[in-house]
């Protein structure tokens, strides 16, 4: 009986082990101050989530991220209380449908919930500040115009500026997630001023380079709430953007059908291929 179970247990640790581990990363390059988007988590402000795609092809582990915006209107490091960050699906996952027809299409838009998230406050995230540039300047904003039809087109809310900052975030508990397009929705709890999220250029230059679909960037806040605008063909108009931010993990690569050919053989020399007859 022991020495059926040793190869036994050996093989059977092969099949566990029926991906090889690779490392994942995303990234949309470096901000390209276009324009800078609300994303905060309430507190003293209002609260706004922007939110940016990315894919995976296989399942993934994501252990780190970054994401690069303003601290404007007076905010500044000491400002900083929580970070969130949540993971959202495509719409329809997620989410009643059809929508409720209050914004112009909801077609490849994040969901109306969070699929997966955490946050600073509760330790399932632990995160780094850098400051960039203690003066950046972005050419438009979007903070306050965020509406429903038929007032979505407000052109941005004009040029902005504020210290440029990098989020290097790390996840204590690692997000596992099944190949599929997901949206990266990142928020910043402030006591003062608000914090908004830098775009990156669409089509993405730099970072991990372009992708096919790559969708452009939302927004809402509370009054829009469970719907989302495009941030550039919604409300600015005429245009779209990306957003500043990456991902990072391990991606599980499944094993070359030859090696499961070979699994399987082994299997079959050792009689466990088939099923005995009764009374055999």
């Amino acid at each position: 009986m022991q020495s059926k179970l040793i190869p036994l247990l050996a093989v059977s640790t092969l099949f566990a082990a029926n991906a090889d581990a690779a490392a994942f990363s995303f990234s949309t390059g470096g901000p390209d101050y276009r324009i800078a988007t609300g994303a905060q988590a309430g507190g003293t402000s209002k609260e706004i989530e922007s939110a940016d795609d990315f894919v995976l092809t296989q399942h993934t582990q994501l252990n780190q991220a970054t994401f690069t915006g303003l601290l404007a209107n007076g905010a500044t490091l000491s400002d900083i209380a929580n970070v969130n960050l949540e993971i959202y699906r495509v719409f329809g996952k997620d989410s009643v449908n059809p929508p409720s027809g209050r914004v112009p299409t909801r077609v490849n838009s994040p969901s109306d919930v969070a699929f997966l998230g955490g946050d600073s406050a509760s330790n399932s995230l632990s995160y780094n500040v850098t400051l960039l540039n203690s003066n950046a300047l972005a050419g438009n904003s979007v903070i306050n115009g965020i509406h429903p039809l038929p007032n979505q087109t407000t052109g941005g809310e004009g040029a902005v500026s504020g210290q440029e900052v990098r989020f290097d975030i790390n996840f204590n508990d690692a997000i596992s997630l099944a190949a599929d397009h997901y949206f990266f929705v990142p928020q910043v709890e402030l006591k003062n001023g608000n914090f908004l999220w830098l775009s990156a250029a669409k089509p993405i230059v730099g970072g991990s380079g372009p992708f096919t679909p790559d969708l452009q960037s939302w927004i809402r806040d509370g009054n829009l709430d469970p719907d989302w605008l495009r941030i550039g063909t919604d409300i600015v108009g005429g245009t779209t953007f990306n957003q500043a931010f990456s991902v990072s993990g391990v991606s599980e690569v499944p094993l070359p059908a030859a090696t499961w050919l070979f699994l399987s053989g082994i299997l079959g020399v050792m009689g466990l291929g088939k099923r005995k007859k009764a009374g055999v």
